[in-house]
């Protein structure tokens, strides 16, 4: 992606340099497709002639800079410096046009947005068979393309009304950070990878860092999105909130040797069944020496 800000001393030595990269108060270069010693000739020569990228820079070509106030491109989410969201209401426009949306991927989902096995699940996973291609929602650029153990191979998108989409498990990332990226972009293909069992994409909207269901914005079902405008309240992330209080109340017992269902729900004062169904298991299953079983 060609970024003409330079001037004709550093355009003469690279036509593709890009958003993002190092971290810095006011410094944002990424260089994309060059070997380091080019890397490092552009930027000595943009620092010689007093063209380093600015706060003004920033919030012109940096999609939500303005809300963010940093532009980071190793942390997935960086909440020491994310504000927390204290408005009453605030209308996000989602598309301009019919092409501004597209659903990551067409499968069904196979574990949705809430509480999860004890823990809050942030988004969406999808099904999908490796190497299937996974595409951005809406437009925008991208912020982090990485390996993490958890999401295994990543890609974050800031979009310009400050919404950030997570595409999570990727077998192959095809996208760097700076990138401008369209709806429909190819951003990678699915897989399996980091903490992850069998192929699926998982597929997350935040806003500040902060959580939405992406049910919220897009019918899954036919891929469609939902509103062109998208209205963020406190009450948004209430749900999340509500489900977080009511995990804390939640009891557990943690299994010891010799313990079995029935003895446990003797001693809890609930049946076998009811340990099953809280715990997604089945009476045939294995305890195992430290498993944590809600039984309230």
């Amino acid at each position: 992606m060609a970024l003409a800000v330079i001037g004709a001393q550093v355009c003469a030595q690279a036509d593709t340099i890009a958003y993002g990269g190092p971290e810095g108060p006011d410094i944002y270069y990424e260089l994309d497709s060059l070997p380091a010693d080019a890397t490092a000739e552009i930027g000595m020569a943009a620092h010689a002639i007093g063209l380093d990228w600015d706060v003004n820079d920033s919030l012109s070509f940096i999609p939500g800079y303005d809300m963010y106030c940093h532009w980071n491109t190793d942390a997935i989410f960086d909440r020491e410096k994310t504000s927390r969201f204290d408005h009453d209401t605030l209308c996000l426009r989602l598309v301009q046009h019919e092409c501004d949306q597209a659903i990551p991927c067409s499968g069904h989902v196979n574990s949705p947005f809430g509480w999860r096995k004890g823990r809050m699940h942030y988004g969406l996973d999808l099904e999908l068979n490796t190497g299937d291609p996974v595409v951005c929602a809406f437009p925008g650029m991208v912020r982090i393309s990485k390996y993490n153990r958890t999401f295994g191979n990543v890609v974050v998108v800031r979009h310009h009304n400050g919404l950030e989409t997570l595409y999570a498990h990727l077998s192959k990332r095809s996208v760097e950070p700076g990138q401008m990226v369209d709806a429909g972009d190819e951003l990678g293909k699915g897989g399996n990878t980091g903490r992850s069992y069998g192929s699926h994409l998982h597929f997350e909207v935040r806003f500040l860092d902060q959580p939405i269901d992406p049910t919220l914005l897009f019918d899954v079902t036919t891929g469609r999105l939902l509103h062109e405008n998208f209205e963020i309240h406190k009450g948004t992330f209430a749900s999340m909130a509500a489900a977080k209080a009511s995990a804390g109340s939640r009891k557990y017992h943690v299994v010891r040797s010799g313990d079995t269902l029935s003895a446990i729900a003797r001693k809890r004062g609930t049946s076998v069944n009811a340990l099953c169904r809280m715990n997604g298991i089945s009476q045939r299953s294995v305890l195992r020496i430290g498993q944590r079983l809600r039984y309230d």
